[in-house]
């Protein structure tokens, strides 16, 4: 009889939810007592194309989030997810994982909830101070539960919480902050990245456009500028009436979208970011000093607290979305760059939150899951 391990993965919408999936996937195909390994995501979302070149196969669901109204729509969704569980508890008869590991979200929630009905044991990770709506509902029945911050101990059912951080992928480990500048073809100066997530965040980019000049030309400093794929020749064009000469100034990298987010945050020493967890846990892999600017809308307003989390640690600086203009953003950054000391003592704040070893103790939970049940 073979000893061989059969793993699903599930987690998707958004990097937050897909890329610390990805990292645990990653992680278990290079064990050896791996068979295969089967991603469950939606066919629609990110996960599916961030998937697509792994060697690993996926298996689609269509699931989407919970309406908060209840009419129609929420019939409709009902409908859905109870065809996604259907089809999960299919996928679990025809594969026979011996666990699943998902990562919270509304598309995990149909394989995680097939796997309480057919006795399959799973390992939950969340990656919230605040835990989300999936993760504080089916944690009580995971084996266990990963989670990235002490505080979110108090919020789940589950006895078996352990604090790993985030996933994070191993390229964090192991890129100096040199290589980095260089692969990007930057000099070893001071380095600021603007980033406001993978779609990129208006308010943000807005602020950014009016100062970008000042930053490279009276602080002299790199910027590293991602403005999201929709926002790009908005952005481009506004920055063109303020500094029409910005594409010779070799201070400035603009682009829509970075597939190598690794090198750009390992490249920077100050970020202007958004606050989702997965943000957080790279840029503090990456020693950076980051002033968080909280997505407003955020589920259960988790931005504001993990942002306020790094803030009481010292491993950060926190402006509110509706109080950011230029001129705030500018002083801000220009605090870090003339106050090297502050800088650093943030950057080494955030460098101690930082935990690399995230992936293999998850490992450890998923296979202790395994012999758990077996016994």
């Amino acid at each position: 009889m073979s000893n061989k391990k059969t793993y699903f993965i599930t987690g998707g919408g958004t990097g937050g939810h897909i890329y610390p999936a990805v990292a645990v996937a990653d992680a278990l195909l290079k064990e050896e007592d791996t068979e295969q390994i089967f991603y469950i995501g939606n066919p629609n979302n990110l996960e599916a194309s961030i998937v697509k070149d792994k060697n690993y196969k996926f298996l689609p669901v269509i699931s989407s989030g919970m309406p908060r109204k209840l009419n129609f729509t929420l019939i409709k969704w009902a409908f859905q997810m109870f065809g996604a569980w259907i089809k999960c508890i299919f996928y679990i008869n025809k594969y026979k994982p011996d666990a699943i590991f998902g990562t919270g979200g509304y598309v995990s929630a149909p394989a995680l909830l097939a796997g309480v009905v057919t006795n399959t044991p799973f390992v939950m990770h969340d990656c919230d101070a605040n835990p989300g709506l999936v993760t504080r509902e089916l944690s009580p029945f995971a084996k266990s539960v990963s989670i990235a911050f002490e505080i979110a101990k108090n919020k789940l059912k589950n006895s078996n919480c352990y604090v790993n951080g985030n996933p994070i992928r191993e390229k964090f480990k192991t890129l100096t902050k040199l290589q980095a500048k260089e692969a990007l073809g930057l000099s070893d100066k001071l380095t600021l990245c603007i980033m406001g997530g993978s779609q990129g965040a208006k308010t943000i980019n807005e602020s950014a456009v009016k100062i970008i000049k000042d930053l490279s030309q009276k602080l002299d400093i790199q910027v590293i500028f991602q403005t999201g794929k929709r926002n790009f020749d908005t952005v481009r064009s506004e920055i063109e009436k303020i500094y029409p000469e910005y594409k010779e100034d070799q201070n400035l990298i603009i682009q829509p979208y970075f597939d190598d987010m690794v090198t750009v945050l390992k490249a920077c020493d100050i970020a202007i970011s958004r606050a989702g967890s997965l943000s957080i846990s790279e840029l503090c892999a990456s020693n950076v000093a980051t002033i968080f600017i909280p997505y407003p809308y955020a589920a259960q307003d988790h931005q504001r607290k993990n942002a306020k989390y790094m803030v009481e640690n010292g491993a950060g600086l926190y402006l509110e979305n509706s109080d950011t203009t230029p001129e705030k953003l500018f002083d801000m950054i220009n605090s870090l760059v003339q106050d090297k000391t502050r800088m650093e003592s943030i950057q080494n704040a955030a460098s101690k939150m930082a935990k690399f070893d995230g992936v293999q103790n998850i490992i450890k939970q998923i296979k202790s899951a395994i012999v758990e049940t077996k016994n």
